[in-house]
């Protein structure tokens, strides 16, 4: 359909002209219904300009050019989620879509529905640019790559389930090493296709309800580019190389690449190829471990036996058990014959020591800290009673002086308070008395019994007897006494007195039968006997 529009010329009298009058509006919906009417649905090929992104309204706004004219294009933002490729900046593409005018404006533009690369060497260079851009990111390292499990419990499958691959891998699991397998549904070509499998990848490490896979299995068979496609979206890649679960890629046959190659932790030749990578052969792990059993039975083996001939050339050294206690038991036998010598001679030196002890102890020197506690106690209570009397007389004193200069009233208050204290002082006076002479008593009481333990007389008591002369001297040699002298016996219980027959010769005292004769001691206490 097309329309023919005339617009009046410029003329003296105007009102002689016959052609309709439209206003600006009317004209630009007419236009608008010529250009959709006449052109309702176009492919136009060109490469896309002025594409900064996506508006905040989720629209996409921007130019497809060639090298003589320019086509304003949108996307709506319903549309362009649906988008199989996305707008990129440069890329020559074939657009779908329906032309329409923009009024505001007085332009026309192309309402596209979708996108495709514009020849295969376009997509391989959109591809190249795309696998640069990431591999900057790092998302390519292989630094950050990681080994498999050894044996997986649970593998993650993401591929179409009504497929030939999952059944391929299923079959090479049950031959390899049964092991249970999750499969996540995707599509694997379509406009849909790189958003459904980014999804999955994130679905396993995330909680979805089922058993979490040990590595995970995205596979596809083989296709042309525009096939493999959804595999080589931004998301997928990233999804890819984000994943907490080691990934395997098998997109495809081993000639084809894919961006999801690059990002995964493993590539597979072929979908069978990524089940032969990922589990080992059950057969192949039990003659493993049966050799390996083996080996260490024979390793153990070789090492007792070594062991045990070391053991028996150890054991030719060692000397008989008996030969090993012959000299601790010799070395027993002279520890005990010196141990009785030894408790002899430490009683002996004790004895010594006793008796050196106990003739520095007389009885002059037990009475004279008595002697000088009793000095003491007399000089300090006459010292206290001075005291005492001088501090009556001075409050006296006190309490006369002021008893003239007080008033008569006042003065009986101070005299009864004055004979108060005198009160309390004597009543301290006596506390004080009675304590130092308590302490006094009590030092008399321990010198008198230290005076008891070294006095002679308790000797007395142990059966022994004190020899005096007729003037109380004690005598302290058997060759001190002269014939017929009269001699005192003192006991314990009395005394007795006796004459001297006849005087022991002298050299009596290297008689044949030894005589026990006592110590030396002071003057003071005599000889025992």
């Amino acid at each position: 359909m097309s329309a023919t529009f005339a617009f009046p010329e410029d003329e003296p009298e105007p009102a002689r002209s016959n052609v309709a009058e439209f206003t600006v509006s009317e004209l630009s919906r007419a236009v608008k219904r010529t250009v959709e009417d006449g052109f309702g649905q176009v492919r136009v090929r060109g490469e896309i300009s002025g594409f900064r992104g996506r508006h905040s309204s989720g629209h996409a706004y921007f130019s497809l050019k060639d090298a003589d004219a320019c086509l304003d294009a949108v996307v709506w933002r319903s549309a362009f989620d649906r988008l199989r490729v996305k707008p990129e900046e440069g890329l020559e593409v074939v657009a779908s879509g329906r032309l329409t005018t923009f009024p505001k404006k007085s332009n026309y533009q192309i309402v596209i529905d979708q996108i495709d690369v514009a020849g295969v060497g376009a997509l391989m260079k959109l591809l190249e640019e795309r696998r640069k851009k990431l591999a900057a990111e790092g998302l390519f390292d292989e630094a950050r790559k990681r080994p498999l499990p050894a044996l997986p419990r649970v593998i993650g499958v993401v591929t179409s389930p009504t497929g030939a691959v999952i059944r391929d891998i299923l079959h090479r699991v049950a031959d390899r090493f049964p092991s249970r397998v999750v499969v996540w549904p995707v599509r694997v070509q379509g406009e849909t296709s790189g958003a459904e499998v980014a999804a999955a990848v994130a679905g396993f490490a995330g909680d979805y309800g089922g058993p979490r896979p040990d590595v995970i299995i995205v596979a596809r068979g083989g296709g042309s580019v525009e096939d493999l496609w959804g595999y080589n979206d931004e998301a997928v890649v990233r999804a890819v190389a984000a994943s907490p679960i080691p990934v395997v890629s098998a997109v495809g046959h081993e000639t084809d690449w894919t961006l999801i190659d690059h990002a995964a932790d493993h590539r597979a030749p072929t979908p069978t190829g990524a089940a032969e990578r990922v589990l080992p052969v059950r057969s192949e792990c039990l003659a493993t471990l049966a050799d390996r059993a083996r080996r260490l039975d024979v390793a153990m083996a070789t090492h007792l036996h070594r062991r045990t001939a070391d053991l028996r050339l150890l054991s030719r050294g060692l000397p008989v058990g008996s030969a090993l206690l012959q000299a601790p038991r010799q070395r027993l036998d002279y520890a005990g014959d010196r141990l009785s010598g030894a408790l002899f001679r430490q009683a002996a030196d004790a004895r010594h020591r006793f008796v050196a002890v106990a003739a520095r102890l007389t009885p002059r020197t037990a009475a004279e800290p008595l002697r000088q506690g009793r000095e003491r106690l007399g000089v300090q209570h006459r010292r206290l009673v001075r005291a005492v009397d001088a501090a009556l007389d001075d409050a006296r004193r006190l309490a006369d002086r002021t008893g003239a200069r007080l008033a008569p009233h006042l003065l009986e208050r101070r005299i009864a308070e004055a004979t108060l204290s005198l009160g309390r002082v004597d009543a301290r006076k006596e506390r004080a008395v009675s304590t130092v002479l308590s302490a006094a008593a009590s030092r008399l009481s321990g010198a008198a019994k230290l005076l008891a333990a070294v006095s002679y007389e308790r000797v007395l008591d142990r059966g022994f007897a004190l020899v005096r002369r007729a003037s109380d001297e004690p005598v302290r040699s058997a060759g001190d006494v002269a014939k017929g002298e009269a001699l005192q016996i003192q006991f314990a219980d009395g005394r007795v007195n006796v004459v001297e027959a006849s005087a022991p010769p002298r050299a009596a005292k290297a008689s044949a039968r030894p005589v026990r004769r006592s110590r030396k001691v002071s003057d003071d206490q005599g000889v025992l006997f």
